[in-house]
């Protein structure tokens, strides 16, 4: 059955203008989660302290990620049988709900539970967005319309961090906690994109008669809820205490339930398993994890950088990042028009994850004393070498798969990339908790021996300030338990003089040089990957022409079939 056809192209062909309208309506959508994402985290410290529950704030983000995380193939399936337009804006509608709650929360439980609401919508905001564009634009023009999309989240990245911070710095605004702004700006947003895409997003409905994977979608939630929970808490519970042993238990046991589900669904199913007949489908999803783990990994690192050891604000540290934004930009939008125009895509993923290794690897070798323009200037690179590989890599998989999976592939590439940016987080910020404690020991150490250290020691012991006096005894007295206490909350390091946070400071530089170490070598795995990625020639069809056709021919053999 087809509905909608009003504004479709009998062809299925759109133009640019066409092309650009509905473009509108899927950036608004888009950049509601993007911007949510950059100031939350600017304002979540504000958040926990005004509702008491510091100890509970990694829930905050474990929620939200949850269900976004699981959400996503859910979303591709179902738009792939009923149509996009109703659960795109099912997504913004739901996600807008999530966002009202969320300012009304009364303490971080509840916080945590109208995050995990919002994350359901958030989970098809943008897999929804890219399938959109794949039906309405062929392979070959593709990447040039989806570097508006990176754009979003370019403009996003700089623009959230300082309004998070303006927001949750206020005591209130009209009468209402500052913070609670946070969430209620997405709100006036979400009705104009809602308004947009109602307008504007006018897509024949092809409905096929089909089962819907319900217990491929429980038995996801099974797998993944706790192995996410772990991927998150593990390093806070440790990694082989029992709570974090049932939940690999249960995650792993979950899993192989899903995919023999899955195999039992066939084409019914929500991650259909003949995709990983596919080689270069499963080549993409493994650079695709990779890239993930090492992109999100990476890029936490960096305000970590910049605020801990360079001491800038959250907000300055938005704008320090601007080098990277603009270089993925630019990238995205360079690499989106040469494709276009040549056809040929391989070149663009080897060069970004060359150039995303080396900027990683130099990485390694910055230190609390380099000055910031070097810094910056690696991350144009990493920018760089970022804008060029995640656009080629969606393409490729729309493109080898069929018109009709659009939804499914281009949702399940999304649900692997975050799969691997939760377990890169994780892993990473693991590893820098691992390294932080004896790398400030040493720092501390090969302190002690200089006169200016010691003199910063003598003098804040006298100090007014009880945290700088209480560091300083403990410092002078040999406490082990020093070295370790930027885990619980660093701070502290910004209050300290700077001869006497100096140490600190090159701890933390240190034992993030260790992990921009790991991150360079899981990128050279992705380096290697993607040279083995084999280039199908982009078709000149968008997604919803190529369709029709493969439906006409269908019908044309069933129709001889029948006469024979």
């Amino acid at each position: 059955m087809v509905t909608e056809r009003e504004a479709t192209p009998v062809s299925g062909e759109y133009s640019h203008r066409q092309i650009m309208t509905i473009l509108s309506g899927l950036m608004m959508g888009m950049f509601l989660a993007a911007l949510d994402q950059t100031i939350v985290s600017t304002s979540v410290r504000t958040i926990a302290d005004d509702l008491n529950g510091f100890s509970v704030l990694a829930w905050v983000t474990t929620a939200y990620l949850i269900t976004s995380t699981v959400s996503t193939p859910l979303y591709g399936k179902l738009s792939d049988l009923y149509g996009r337009k109703p659960f795109f804006m099912a997504a913004i509608s739901i996600f807008v709900i999530g966002s009202m709650l969320c300012g009304i929360a009364t303490s971080m439980y509840e916080l945590a539970a109208f995050r995990a609401i919002q994350g359901l919508g958030a989970g098809g905001l943008m897999s929804m967005a890219l399938a959109i564009i794949g039906d309405i634009v062929p392979p070959r023009e593709r990447a040039k319309y989806q570097g508006y999309f990176l754009a979003v989240f370019g403009t996003s990245s700089v623009l959230g961090p300082v309004i998070g911070g303006l927001l949750a710095g206020q005591s209130s605004i009209l009468g209402i906690t500052g913070w609670r702004w946070v969430f209620y700006i997405n709100v006036p947003f979400g009705i104009i994109a809602l308004i947009v895409v109602w307008r504007v997003l006018n897509l024949p409905v092809y409905r096929r008669e089909a089962r819907v994977d319900w217990w491929g979608a429980l038995l996801l939630g099974v797998g993944l809820v706790p192995l996410l929970i772990i991927a998150e808490q593990g390093r806070v519970w440790g990694w082989s205490s029992p709570r974090a042993l049932l939940c690999f238990g249960v995650g792993i046991v979950g899993v192989l339930a899903f995919v023999l589900a899955e195999i039992k669904m066939g084409d019914d199913a929500l991650i259909p398993m003949r995709f990983f007949r596919n080689p270069l489908f499963s080549l993409c999803i493994a650079v695709s994890v990779i890239a993930g783990a090492a992109m999100f990994g990476g890029i936490s690192l960096l305000p970590q950088y910049l605020q801990v050891v360079k001491g800038s604000s959250p907000t300055l540290a938005g704008y320090q990042t601007l080098p990277l934004v603009g270089a993925l930009m630019i990238a995205s939008i360079v690499s989106g028009r040469l494709i276009s125009k040549t056809g040929r895509y391989k070149i663009f993923p080897i060069v970004g994850t060359a150039l995303m290794a080396v900027a990683m690897f130099i990485f390694h070798y910055v230190h609390a004393d380099t000055p910031l323009w070097q810094t910056m200037v690696v991350m144009g690179l990493f920018g760089l070498g970022l804008g060029s590989m995640m656009q080629p890599l969606t393409l490729a998989i729309q493109n080898a798969m069929p018109p009709k999976d659009m939804g499914v592939s281009t949702s399940a590439a999304t649900f692997f990339r975050q799969i691997g940016a939760t377990v890169g987080v994780a892993v990473f910020l693991s590893m820098l908790f691992t390294q932080l404690t004896p790398k400030t020991g040493d720092a501390l150490m090969a302190a002690s021996s200089k006169p200016a250290f010691q003199q910063a020691v003598q003098s804040a012991a006298g100090s007014s300030d009880p945290l700088e006096s209480g560091f300083a005894r403990a410092i002078a007295s040999g406490d082990a338990s020093v070295p370790g206490s930027a885990l619980q909350d660093s701070s502290f390091i910004q209050k300290l003089e700077p001869a006497l946070a100096e140490p600190f400071r090159i701890g933390f530089s240190d034992a993030m040089d260790y992990v921009f170490l790991a991150v360079s070598i899981l990128m050279v795995l992705g380096f290697v990957l993607v040279l083995f990625l084999k280039e199908v020639p982009l078709r000149t069809q968008s997604g919803l022409a190529a369709a029709r056709q493969q439906r006409d021919e269908e019908a044309s053999a069933a129709e001889q079939a029948g006469e024979k």
